[in-house]
């Protein structure tokens, strides 16, 4: 049986799926620094969901999924330090630029 969906959402939330790839022999470092994001990014204001997922099928590809209240939350996020600092030492660490897709919940 599947869980139960909130019978409305915030129709202003944002929701992300970010994919980070790690050049070979780089993956723990990657997966360090996603898990130090992870922890911090959750205090942020309007965070609803901020997840890290190694992908079982391929070493070293690492999946954020995260949610915001709104895009103003996101935007604000983005602006933080701990998450400039991220990208800047996470980006020589990856085998291409990571990708952003955005997600709409069905119901």
């Amino acid at each position: 049986m599947a869980p139960a969906l909130p019978a409305q959402r915030n129709a202003a939330e944002v929701w992300l799926m970010p994919v980070f790839i790690a050049k070979e022999g780089r993956g723990g470092e990657v997966r360090e620094a996603l898990a130090n994001l992870q922890s911090v990014s959750r205090n942020d204001p309007g965070c609803l969901e901020y997840t890290v997922f190694a992908n079982d099928q391929r070493s070293g590809t690492f999946v954020l999924f995260e949610g915001w209240n709104s895009r103003q939350d996101l935007v604000d996020h983005n602006d933080k330090s701990h998450v400039k600092d991220f990208v800047q030492m996470v980006t020589p660490l990856l085998a291409a630029p990571f990708s952003v897709t955005s997600l709409t919940p069905l119901a």
